[in-house]
């Protein structure tokens, strides 16, 4: 099954972490407990330098991920999204931070149909730079308090506003949960981004599937678009 790209750019946004996902069977088991609740895109983040350890779990993310037509996206590491593209998996992308590789050159190795997302913090110029350079979608915060990323600089909701005209997808991270959700998508983020909220609870799927409905509900009541 390959994935469908038109599903991707409005949803929840699951990280991977180390930490709650130590081990391979833990990872593959919460990642696919968090595609069956219903994902928009799925993450790999690892930093852990082991290089077998990374390709043996991105292969297995990636073959999940195909089976439920969701892309993955890999955090910081072109070498290795293009390894995986190479050996035949459909839907893999690319998130750079600012400090992980030249958007621009990822952009042409990967060619222009691969997902690109782009960390930008509370700067709409890093923004505007990342579309100049090919990016698929931009990300910001944080917004709220992250046990995750707890030294992150913090990012106004009003961003995610200003940002209506890149006329790219709006990532908001950083401290999303049950009760900032509804605060970041009013403000205009189509994808919200998350890693505890997802991976920090025993039932991953329950978990998915209430911060959908609560997705669903606030699209059914607001405007939310700027």
């Amino acid at each position: 099954m390959t994935t469908d790209p038109r599903g991707w750019q409005r949803g929840l946004y699951a990280i991977t972490d180390g930490v709650l996902l130590p081990d391979d069977h833990t990872l593959l088991t919460a990642c696919d407990a968090a595609l069956r609740g219903g994902l928009a895109l799925l993450q790999y983040r690892d930093k852990s330098g082991d290089d077998a350890r990374r390709w043996r779990q991105a292969t297995s993310l990636a073959s999940l991920c195909q089976d439920h037509a969701v892309p993955l996206i890999i955090n910081d590491d072109t070498a290795l999204a293009l390894r995986l593209r190479d050996a035949g998996f459909a839907g893999v992308g690319l998130h750079l931070g600012q400090r992980d590789g030249e958007l621009a050159e990822a952009r042409q190795r990967l060619g222009v149909e691969a997902l690109i997302g782009a960390t930008c913090h509370a700067r709409l110029d890093l923004a505007e730079r990342a579309k100049a350079e090919g990016a698929s979608y931009v990300a910001f915060g944080r917004f709220f308090a992250s046990r995750t990323k707890p030294e992150a600089p913090p990012a106004p909701l009003s961003l995610l506003t200003e940002a209506a005209g890149l006329g790219l997808p709006r990532v908001a991270i950083g401290g999303i949960d049950a009760h900032t959700a509804t605060a970041a998508r009013q403000a205009g983020a189509e994808l919200l981004a998350s890693v505890e909220a997802v991976f920090g609870g025993s039932d991953v799927e329950a978990r998915v599937r209430h911060l959908n409905q609560q997705l669903a509900l606030i699209e059914g009541e607001h405007d939310v678009t700027p």
